[in-house]
């Protein structure tokens, strides 16, 4: 029986020290100390086998934090786990308190096509796997070709389209083999909630970024198009999970979704729910009252849309928990979850050709902080997002 871990961090802008980000921000050799050591504790808790991480701007800060993480846990490992020369050593307990290093981790980092000078940096997407990596990952920012989404007017008549060319920020797709199954796994970072403003030509800025002369309808569209911009993104990946579905694989998506579990980002990226019975619901080419899909057509329609659904990891711990909620991010007070773990049915336990399951969900969201927190001399060092790791079991072939 094999078993692994997969978890999700969003970092919170992770950069070398003196190296402007956005602009004015940057952090001094003392804060990127401060960062550097959080985070090596961070992943040194989670202990997992493939980390998706969020807000990467360089890998060698990365790099640097898993040193880190590696070097506490080689000391923790010589405190606590028992020689050779102890017979008790074998004891389930020291096995999951013992902390494997990255040393011969697969690393794939996807720095951001739409990365600047120094303050105007846009940070990537990594992953990092101890049980490495089948083929080489793949990145998808810029696209093929444009993504158009045409438009009607209600009622009828054509309402223009609305059209993206890459991401915000690149999805990085991996594949890995976790005992004789291969897995692949979509790390993402979508749009944030930060309103999107046009700049008039020769302009210095956009005018509603002047908070002087606030404009709540110009503010209100600049969030309707950060909407827009972020459930176009969630399509894109959708279409790619899809790919991997129809092709047979069993899929895991991690990330940063920026937007909560019952927002339409989620719902585009997880596929939705099967009517309960399609057998009551009137037909697509119905000419009477009474033309209902058939039972036969009920069932195939529910199998169609069950095979390509995605499970929320938060979803099946909450449901098996005494918990009601986890949250994983914090911003000015308001706690939310827009972190997720999402999973093909082939790890539903009640699934005929079930291949795992997940049998615990850890939420370590104890560090959020919104500015008050005692961890963090301010909210710019320690991130605004909890940790979530799924532990997973394989069956056995």
């Amino acid at each position: 029986m094999t078993r692994f871990t997969i978890a999700s961090f969003n970092v919170k802008n992770l950069i070398g020290p003196d190296r402007e980000y956005y602009k004015f921000q940057s952090y001094t050799p003392e804060e990127y100390a401060w960062k550097k050591d959080w985070m090596a504790e961070q992943v040194l808790k989670m202990n997992a086998d493939i980390v998706c991480l969020q807000e990467v701007f360089e890998e060698e800060a990365l790099r640097d934090v898993i040193d880190e993480a590696d070097r506490l846990g080689s000391e923790g490992n010589e405190a606590t786990i028992p020689d050779r020369s102890k017979g008790y050593r074998k004891k389930a307990i020291f096995r999951k308190l013992a902390y494997t290093p990255y040393t011969d981790a697969a690393f794939a980092f996807a720095p951001n096509v739409n990365d600047g000078e120094p303050g105007q940096r846009r940070p990537g997407l990594a992953v990092i796997s101890r049980l490495g990596f089948v083929d080489a990952p793949e990145v998808i920012q810029h696209l093929p070709a444009p993504l158009v989404i045409p438009l009607q007017e209600l009622g009828g008549g054509d309402a223009g389209h609305y059209q993206i060319t890459r991401l915000s920020r690149p999805i990085l797709k991996v594949r890995i083999a976790v005992g004789s199954r291969v897995i692949t796994v979509f790390n993402c970072h979508l749009k944030s909630k930060l309103g999107e403003f046009i700049t008039p030509a020769g302009a210095e800025y956009a005018p509603e970024a002047d908070l002087t002369q606030y404009d709540p309808i110009g503010r209100a569209m600049g969030a309707m198009r950060a909407g827009l911009r972020r459930m176009a993104e969630a399509w894109v990946l959708r279409a790619a999970i899809l790919t991997e579905l129809q092709a047979g694989h069993p899929v895991m998506v991690t990330g940063d979704f920026n937007d909560g579990e019952h927002a339409v980002s989620s719902e585009i990226i997880s596929g939705e729910r099967p009517f309960r019975n399609y057998a009551w619901m009137l037909r697509h080419d119905a000419i009477a009252a009474n033309d209902r899909y058939s039972k036969e057509e009920n069932e195939q329609i529910t199998e169609a849309v069950e095979a390509v659904k995605l499970h929320s990891a938060e979803k099946l711990f909450v449901r098996k928990s005494l918990r009601d909620m986890v949250y994983t991010s914090a911003f000015g007070g308001v706690y939310e979850s827009i972190d997720q773990i999402y999973m093909s049915r082939h790890f539903l336990p009640d699934f005929d050709k079930s291949i795992g399951e997940m049998e615990y969900f850890s939420v370590l969201n104890d560090h959020l902080t919104d500015g008050s927190h005692a961890e963090a001399p301010y909210n710019k060092l320690a991130s605004d997002h909890g940790q979530i790791v799924a532990h997973m079991r394989m069956k056995q072939e």
